[in-house]
Order: structure tokens, then sequence, then C-alpha cells
């Protein structure tokens, strides 16, 4: 049996009046009626960032040998043993190729600030179970991948205060953003 059709004015007439009886309740409650405010510790669970100064580091520190086991066990079967790609993005080398025709991307040659690498790390990483690592260990792969990349040096540890020092080469190869309205 076919369905009736509607002239255009009728139907929309209909969706006006369906539309006007969804949104009446609404409008007299002032909200739509679902869900319910974030409490301040939920809040405070999503408020993880960290920018490139390092501020909002939170406390603990990993060393570079503790990494290396981290990386071992998380990360290796995405990004090779050492960091030199597979299924997951390669992690290592590929300084001085930006300009070349064919750029490598990595946290050596074109990440630009060490906090903003433990940033990402921290919220997305492993990507089968991202935010599982502790900062500890957060910290420790970190300086593992630093120190693959020739920025760290074997027994180095870091922590709220040092990673923030890590200079990282290609921290001025981005250009500034040129709209007047942005600062």
């Amino acid at each position: 049996m076919a369905m009736p059709r509607l002239s255009g004015a009728a139907a929309v007439l209909m969706l006006v009046g369906a539309a006007n009886a969804l949104a009446a309740p609404a409008s007299a409650e002032g909200r739509y009626g679902l869900g319910r405010a974030a409490t301040e510790a939920e809040i405070a669970g999503w408020n993880i960032d960290i920018d490139r100064d390092g501020r909002k580091l939170p406390a603990g520190s990993g060393s570079v040998a503790r990494g290396r086991a981290v990386f071992a066990e998380h990360c290796a079967s995405c990004h090779g043993e050492k960091g030199e790609g597979g299924i997951g993005d390669r992690l290592v080398g590929g300084q001085s190729t930006l300009a070349s025709a064919k750029p490598v991307k990595t946290v050596g040659s074109f990440w630009p600030y060490a906090p903003t690498l433990f940033d990402y790390v921290r919220r997305a990483m492993p990507m089968n179970a991202p935010q599982s690592l502790d900062d500890d260990k957060v910290y420790a792969v970190v300086g593992y991948l630093l120190n693959l990349n020739g920025l760290l040096s074997d027994d180095a540890v870091l922590d709220a205060r040092t990673l923030p020092a890590v200079r990282m080469p290609n921290r001025d190869g981005f250009v500034p953003d040129p709209r007047p309205d942005v600062p």
C-alpha cells in the first residue's frame, strides 16, 4: 500500500509543528534537559594539557634506561624496536630532511617542543590503550625517544624541570601565524 503524498505546504507545516512541540519543553526549562553539568573532579581529569613551555607538567620522573624497557613493552610492536617505524610512524632520524623533496618527519627532525611530546604520548599512546601509561613511564619513554634521536645522553633522567630544557632541533622551524587577530 502506498503512503499518501502531502503537499509541500502541508509537509512544511507538519515539520514546523513537530519542531515546536519538541522545542516547547526545552525552552520552558532553559536547557535541553539532557545530561548534567560536569563536576570539578571530572573536568580536572581531562584538564591535562601541557604547553610548549612545560607548564602543568606533572610530578614524577623517568630515565632513558627505564624508557627503553617501557618502549619495548608498549611501543615497539608498532614503531619498531628502535623507533624506525613499522605499522606505526617512524620516530627516529630524519634530521636535515625537512627542506628536501622527501622530508622525514620524526620526533628528532620535526617535533618543535619536548613538553608537547610528553603531552601527546600521555594522551594518545599506546594507540590501543591511550592514557594507560603513568607519568613516570611517559617521562621515561619520552626520554628514550629523545635519546634515540641524539638529544639526550644514555644516563639522562627527565622530570618537570629537565624536560622543558631540552631544545628540539626544529624549534625555530615553524612560521609564525601572520593573522593580526592571533597573538
